[in-house]
């Protein structure tokens, strides 16, 4: 399931991640991750097409929606109770 996750959205998840960088050290650390591959995602076009790196489209593509999915994959992981997540409240989704 990917999230739709407006600008808004991404900084309030990214204030949620900063704030709690002592207690939670690993999420922290993971959703920089996160943020990494969706930037290259958006910046990556323009390369590959340059150097017609056609093979690049596809992980580009996939960079994109890391945080979209990364975030419907928490929620959905705290739906059902394997998980806890405490910054969705954070980012406007049910907690």
């Amino acid at each position: 399931m990917v999230v739709y996750l407006s600008n808004e959205r991404l900084h309030r998840i990214r204030q949620w991640h900063i704030a709690h960088r002592a207690e939670h050290p690993l999420e922290y650390h993971l959703w920089d991750a996160v943020l990494t591959l969706w930037v290259l995602g958006c910046t990556g076009w323009l390369p590959a097409y340059v150097f017609h790196a056609w093979w690049a489209v596809p992980l580009l593509a996939l960079g994109l929606l890391t945080p979209g999915g990364y975030v419907g994959w928490r929620a959905h992981a705290h739906a059902l109770r394997r998980i806890r997540c405490e910054w969705l409240p954070a980012a406007g989704l049910k907690g």
